[in-house]
């Protein structure tokens, strides 16, 4: 199907709590298959926001590379400044925003790291390019140019040469464990579906938000 005749459809038909999952994660995932299936294009891309210890709040795009029942999974520097948020202020909001075919979702919960195990896990299925860049760049610093990122990735690929990438120890995955979760589903005249999930006591809780 179509982009267009996808997103017709789905406002039409819009999301309905009877066809709700009975856990977001599911009912991500559900979404998330459709992507996949109508070949949507960066699906995996997602809006992080944080806000520091003086709740100076501050957002990028990651990519989305797990997700299950413990939370929703991308990967960065930890020395990155998101990063020394969150272990400041651990909770943060996720936005799938999914415009062209007029869904979208947000995932609140708390940030943890994830076991050096499943960093490492992920680490060996990055192009070698990237395993390179990841130990060539200082993220977010000042640097004097483009020139000086291309020697530390020359002068990276030379101490590497002939062997395996190790996952450096400042690199690694992040979770966040939602406790509340909306899907937003366009409708005609601005009257859109919004189903939202809040953890209480253990159980998902589903209601119905006013557009």
């Amino acid at each position: 199907m179509e982009l267009d005749a996808f997103r017709d459809l789905n406002m039409r038909q819009g999301l309905d709590e009877a066809d709700a999952a009975g856990d977001p994660v599911t009912q991500f995932g559900r979404w998330y298959d459709d992507l996949a299936r109508i070949g949507y294009p960066d699906r995996e891309a997602v809006v992080v926001a944080v806000a520091d210890a003086e709740a100076t709040p501050s957002a990028r795009l990651v990519l989305l590379r797990d997700f299950d029942e413990r939370g929703f999974v991308f990967h960065t520097n930890y020395r990155s400044p998101k990063v020394v948020a969150v272990e400041a202020n651990p909770r943060a909001e996720l936005l799938f925003a999914w415009v062209s075919i007029r869904r979208q979702v947000r995932v609140g919960g708390i940030v943890s790291r994830l076991d050096p195990t499943e960093s490492d896990a992920y680490w060996v299925t990055r192009p070698r390019g990237s395993q390179i860049g990841a130990w060539a760049s200082d993220q977010s610093e000042v640097i004097g140019g483009r020139t000086h990122l291309e020697s530390r990735v020359a002068e990276m690929k030379r101490h590497f040469a002939g062997g395996a990438v190790p996952r450096p120890p400042w690199w690694g995955g992040l979770r966040v464990a939602p406790s509340v979760v909306e899907f937003w589903q366009g409708r005609p005249d601005r009257l859109h579906d919004r189903l939202r999930y809040r953890l209480v006591d253990g159980s998902w809780v589903l209601e119905r938000l006013a557009p």
